[in-house]
């Protein structure tokens, strides 16, 4: 199973209860799944609605970018391993040997979302067979 390019829901909690609520948090996603999205992530932009999901991805920088994000290193599973808060433009992140995949967001949105290190994503979005 893959990811394709697209839109899809981020949903942020700890999902293992299993009941309502278990995931409280939902908002809008970009898939960058292709070499081409990846590349391009969100250069160009002046801000985004919601979060940018990059696969595969173990890594990230911000040069030419516009404004600061927060970044979420994520394992094969969505389950967070790392956060950056506040990652400027114009620098390079650490890469994650661990990472999967990579969650960007505008700059404090993954605090107010809930997402730090451990917290299970559930990503209802378009994948290949």
């Amino acid at each position: 199973m893959g990811w394709r390019d697209g839109t899809g829901t981020l949903r942020v909690g700890d999902g293992e209860a299993g009941g309502p609520g278990a995931f409280p948090v939902e908002v809008p996603v970009e898939i960058a799944a292709s070499y081409r999205t990846r590349a391009r992530g969100l250069l160009g932009r002046d801000g985004i609605d919601g979060a940018m999901l990059l696969t595969p991805c173990g890594s990230v920088h911000t040069f030419r970018m516009r404004f600061a994000i927060d970044v979420a290193y994520l394992d094969r599973r969505l389950r967070v391993i790392a956060v950056v808060p506040g990652m400027r433009p114009g620098r390079l992140g650490l890469p994650r040997p661990r990472a999967r995949h990579v969650l960007e967001a505008e700059a404090g949105a993954l605090e107010r979302w809930g997402v730090r290190p451990g917290v299970r994503l559930v990503v209802d979005a378009p994948v290949t067979g």
